[in-house]
């Protein structure tokens, strides 16, 4: 069973890349600013079996003349179950006995009411009652059931409560394609489906094309446009598709995966005619097709999702930067690695070497060239520097002078980290250069990893674990090794300058990630901001509304460059309206009345305590501190009134 992915959420980074998809149970992964997710499949919860009382089927359709129970999706419900904001309404207005008799009711009179009152087709009526179990029972919460009501009296007792309760036909419907009731594309007014005519005769032409309707939410998902295509434009995209070579159920799985080729038309040398000429090379010409067929189960003969499974996996060379046009020979040519890995090995992988600052298009070529790579455990093996650069060619000189300007990289890490360590040492160039030009693929290899990792020196380890142990006694363990793992994500060792910034930050693994990334967008380079945040971890506490601002001020108002912040990141930690702003008013103002000759530096400025920078203004003119108290300094009373050590007239702060 495919697990699809969620969707974009507004709190993720700026540039999401989402997969398509529904279920909520993926890995996240932050490549240079981009936020790709991962679905991992996850194993159905126990608690959530018990929330509604159906029984639970592959098929996304049963029918409702059937004297057993519903069937449910299995996919459809843990899509919204697992990990879902929703939570289902409790049916107090039922005797707990009778509850699941009244939603089978429930969902009976439903596919009833849409297929005689409403008009639906049996079919869709069926599906929509069959796939919305949160709107079901939305729908049971609302009935006035008699209290002394018994199983025989539910169908009349809600044929009635139908009859002048018309329900929202789009909740039901958006839910039971796989989105949520509260999805933005329901309509805050429409009630009824047949207001949205298109949108009902391209879900007719897509179903009989045998478009799985729980999965239609994939499509309308990315292209909501699709809905409002009429069904011959559709169905003429469809069969060119199929014209192509490829087999009916891999058409709708390259839809499903790739909703941007049922949204517009093939022109010649556009990114859709690249993007199919490279699936046609692949499932054709190499019969990825066959070989996806030949691997399955009877179980699984002529199920989409055999062939959806691969073409995600496909998607997720294109959304990191692969080249649409030139990967179908590549692809082709390596069936099993989009047979066998799992999307989020492959980007895994993928985002490794990206994270080495190897272009997109470069790092699935590459990859796919050296399919050995992908076997690799790139994840888990420990690696310890400076001993791995011994291992990798770098000269006892070079390794003594790494270790002096990089302190805070030395230690053992994780081999995932290491690209974050190699940045941050300016030494990813370098060793791409080995890994790409030279073809030193073992450097990657985990005995390779380990090797290195037994030479580290013993003392270090354990020294950082008791300073860790200390660390987590006097905060939370859990935050504390957030923040660790953060610190390690980005490139810095176990060891003392890791916890020493690890006692200082305040905030959760995702903000401080965010953060990080703001800062690089902000144009700061990345070895730089390792160096800043070694000296300056505070400096990861402030909001990104704030730092932006705090940049800007440098850069625009100050003129100094970014450069700056790497002789003076505690800038970034001081209030830019009570202490920075005030701060260069009153030196500003000294330099339009021709008193100050010569500037000061942000770090003299702002670094120095209210007496001394008192003292000196004093140096500049005598007069500066009483003008700074009574014009310029954010020190007031809880009353507002300004206070100072002279206590002015009220008149003189008017008169600056």
């Amino acid at each position: 069973m495919i697990s699809p992915c969620p969707p974009t959420l507004p709190h993720l980074l700026p540039l999401p890349l989402p997969l398509p998809g529904i279920w909520n149970g993926a890995k996240t992964l932050a490549v240079n600013g981009k936020t790709l997710h991962i679905s991992l499949s996850p194993p159905p919860s126990p608690c959530a079996m018990r929330l509604l009382p159906f029984s639970f089927s592959s098929s996304s359709s049963s029918s409702s003349s059937s004297s057993k129970k519903p069937k449910i999706s299995l996919f459809l419900i843990l899509s919204r179950v697992l990990f879902c904001t929703l939570s289902i309404p409790k049916l107090k207005n039922l005797c707990y006995r009778h509850r699941a008799r009244a939603l089978l009711e429930a969902q009976r009179a439903l596919t009833d009411y849409l297929h005689s009152t409403r008009s639906l087709p049996f079919s869709h009526a069926d599906l929509i009652a069959s796939n919305s179990p949160f709107s079901l029972s939305a729908f049971v919460s609302q009935v006035p059931f008699p209290p002394a009501a018994s199983p025989a009296d539910f169908p009349r007792t809600l044929r009635r409560f139908l009859s002048y309760r018309p329900v929202n036909e789009f909740e039901f419907f958006f839910e039971s394609i796989g989105l949520p009731p509260t999805h933005p594309a329901v309509p805050s007014r429409a009630l009824f489906l047949s207001d949205d005519p298109p949108l009902l005769a391209a879900v007719s032409a897509l179903v009989r094309f045998a478009f799985p309707w729980t999965r239609l939410g994939l499509l309308y998902r990315e292209q909501p446009s699709i809905f409002s295509t009429p069904p011959a434009v559709l169905l003429a995209r469809l069969h060119a598709l199929e014209a192509r070579g490829l087999r009916r159920l891999c058409v709708i799985a390259v839809c499903l995966a790739f909703p941007s080729v049922l949204d517009r038309d093939a022109d010649a040398g556009s990114d859709v005619d690249l993007l199919l000429d490279d699936l046609k090379r692949a499932f054709v010409d190499f019969d990825l097709a066959g070989c996806a067929v030949a691997g399955t189960t009877r179980e699984d003969d002529g199920n989409v999702d055999v062939f959806l499974r691969i073409c995600r996996r496909i998607r997720v060379f294109y959304e990191l930067g692969s080249p649409k046009g030139r990967m179908g020979e590549l692809i082709g040519r390596n069936r099993r690695v989009f047979l066998e890995l799992d999307e989020a090995a492959l980007a895994q992988k993928l985002s490794f070497f990206i994270r080495l600052d190897m272009k997109g298009e470069q790092a699935g070529t590459f990859l796919l060239q050296h399919p050995e790579i992908l076997d690799f455990d790139l994840e888990n093996p420990s690696i310890a520097m400076p001993e791995y650069m011994q291992c990798i060619g770098l000269t006892k000189e070079e390794v003594a002078s790494l270790s002096r300007r990089f302190p805070y990289v030395m230690g053992k890490n994780k081999l995932s980290n290491l690209p974050g360590s190699l940045r941050a040492m300016e030494l990813h160039e370098c060793f791409l250069g080995k890994i790409v030009s030279e073809g030193n693929h073992q450097y990657l290899s985990a005995d390779f990893a380990s090797n290195t990792a037994s030479l580290h020196d013993r003392k270090i380890e354990s020294d950082f674990v008791n300073d860790l142990e200390r660390l987590k006694s006097v905060k939370k363990e859990q935050f504390v090794d957030n923040k660790v793992e953060f610190l390690l994500g980005i490139g810095f060792g176990e060891n003392k300058s890791t916890i020493r910034a690890a006692s200082l930050i305040n905030s959760t693994k995702d903000q401080l990630q965010e953060r990080f990334d703001f800062l690089l967008e902000m144009g700061i380079g990345y070895s730089m901001l390792c160096r800043m945040i070694s000296a300056t971890p505070k400096l990861l506490n402030q909001s990104k509304e704030s730092l932006h601002e705090k940049v800007n001020y440098l850069c625009n108002d100050l003129n100094y460059s970014l450069q700056y912040l790497n002789v003076f990141p505690a800038f970034l930690c001081f209030d830019l309206e009570n202490r920075i702003r005030p701060r260069y008013k009153i030196l500003n103002w000294l330099k339009e009345h021709g008193l100050l000759k010569k500037p000061f530096a942000p770090a003299t400025v702002l670094a120095n305590s209210e007496k001394r920078f008192m003292i000196n203004l004093y140096s500049v003119h005598p007069a500066a501190p009483k003008q700074w108290l009574e014009c310029f300094s954010s020190r007031s009373n809880t009353d507002g009134s300004q206070r100072n050590l002279f206590l002015p007239r009220p008149e003189s702060r008017a008169n600056c």
